[in-house]
């Protein structure tokens, strides 16, 4: 079992768009066993490859029992009908905000052998769903923030006792992740 430490705000690869995978080999295979032994840990739903530093079109998703993978997400349909989520992120940890997303989403992408795959769901599973493809687009859920909310958030990351700009010296008091949900991904 591999599980990855997963990247934080202000690193470059949460922010840049990923590359389709192309070689379906042991390489790929790794990659996505560490991706599901990841997401396997409490409070996790979701976990794109990006999040454990790795610029592949990947994500893992655990939500309420259906656990899996898909390489080379595509949204392929969204509801018109939105909800109202509390979101968070593994890298963005212990902040939540008020995000809109759709109620209902279907990725469709493939499996480690190429074949199609579907994945959809509403709700949690639809939340996870649009923000994992997020990621591999270079998107955080901050991005999707009214102006005002993303300054807040921003200010927020900005005070928080795990950001650490090179000015300010390291806490002295260690990182607690949030309750029982410890972010989307």
């Amino acid at each position: 079992m591999t599980m990855r430490p997963i990247v934080r705000f202000g690193d470059p690869v949460l922010v840049t768009k990923t590359a389709p995978v192309t070689t379906f080999d042991q390489r790929t295979e790794k990659l996505v066993r560490d991706l599901l032994d990841t997401v396997d840990a409490p409070g996790r739903a979701g976990v794109a490859a990006t999040q454990i530093g790795v610029g592949s079109r990947v994500f893992s998703y655990a939500v309420e029992g259906r656990v899996g993978y898909v390489i080379n997400p595509e949204i392929v349909e969204l509801s018109e009908e939105l909800q109202d989520c509390d979101e968070g992120c593994l890298s963005i940890p212990g902040l939540w905000y008020g995000t809109r997303r759709a109620a209902r989403a279907v990725v469709r992408g493939v499996d480690l052998r190429n074949a199609p795959i579907t994945v959809e769901g509403t709700g949690l599973m639809a939340q996870c769903l649009q923000h994992e493809t997020d990621h591999l687009e270079g998107m955080l859920y901050i991005d999707r923030l009214s102006a005002e909310d993303r300054k807040r958030a921003l200010r927020d990351i900005r005070h928080s006792d795990w950001f650490l700009p090179a000015d300010r010296p390291a806490p002295t008091t260690s990182v607690r992740l949030p309750g029982a949900f410890g972010g989307i991904g």
